[in-house]
């Protein structure tokens, strides 16, 4: 949005113009700030208002597209994407760490 990285190399190179550069992006800051507040939930640091079954839900979603955006990154035709790939495959592995690890938390209160 920044316009710090070209828009031609980003978005597989599809983006042809301001307009969409920045309507992707608005889309994209959107979907991360739902991807943020869905792990806050999930990690407890806020409450929950929706039910842990659609977070749950929603993080298996984000599990998939990352997965699917890495493969796609590797596939791209420029390097600058290419190397996007690590990122993706590492933000998938984080999603799946959390799926699948169940913490259970126990504070010590000093008082036991």
């Amino acid at each position: 949005m920044l316009k710090i990285v070209s828009y031609e190399i980003t978005w597989g190179g599809r983006l042809k113009n301001d307009f969409e550069m920045y309507v992707f992006e608005t889309i994209s800051v959107i979907i991360n700030l739902f991807l943020i507040t869905t792990l806050l939930i999930k990690g407890k640091y806020l409450r929950a208002f929706i039910s842990i079954k659609i977070v749950n839900i929603t993080l298996w979603i984000f599990f998939i597209l990352f997965g699917l955006n890495t493969i796609g990154n590797i596939l791209a035709k420029t390097y600058f994407e290419k190397f996007f790939s690590l990122l993706t495959l590492t933000f998938s592995i984080l999603i799946w760490i959390i799926l699948r690890k169940e913490k259970k938390r126990t504070h010590k209160t000093g008082f036991n």
